[in-house]
């Protein structure tokens, strides 16, 4: 059984989270369209476009990596370190005066399964040439 789609389950209810979040301060502050000057509106709004921006590319590399019959604790650690990266990262930016570590942690965490499961993919077509 494949493991990917039941991460992409999770990450599409925190997706959700991150939009009903959004969608409740817009309507608390009375904010229709961009941020209406608010600053928390404002990180709520990057936090979910940055998931948005992001989670899915990654995603879709696991699941490539993953087809490719690399072993389940590879695609496990991958998907935890990218929910784990995604979380602090949310953390971080949603903070109005804002820790920069959080969002440095998280954006590490999320290259880190980018570049891991980029070259992992490409290692699969060097060692194994169509």
């Amino acid at each position: 059984m494949l493991i990917t789609p039941a991460y992409a389950a999770i990450f599409g209810l925190l997706f959700v989270l991150l939009s009903v979040r959004t969608i409740r301060l817009r309507q608390q502050l009375q904010v229709a369209i961009g941020h209406g000057g608010q600053p928390q509106l404002e990180r709520a709004a990057r936090v979910h476009a940055n998931f948005a921006e992001y989670v899915p590319i990654a995603l879709l590399l696991i699941y490539l990596l993953e087809s490719q019959t690399i072993g389940q604790l590879w695609i496990h650690g991958l998907c935890w370190v990218l929910l784990i990266g995604r979380m602090v990262h949310a953390y971080g930016v949603s903070q109005v005066k804002e820790d920069g570590r959080f969002r440095t942690a998280g954006m590490a965490m999320t290259f880190t399964v980018l570049i891991l499961a980029s070259a992992g993919i490409l290692w699969g077509y060097i060692k194994f040439p169509l």
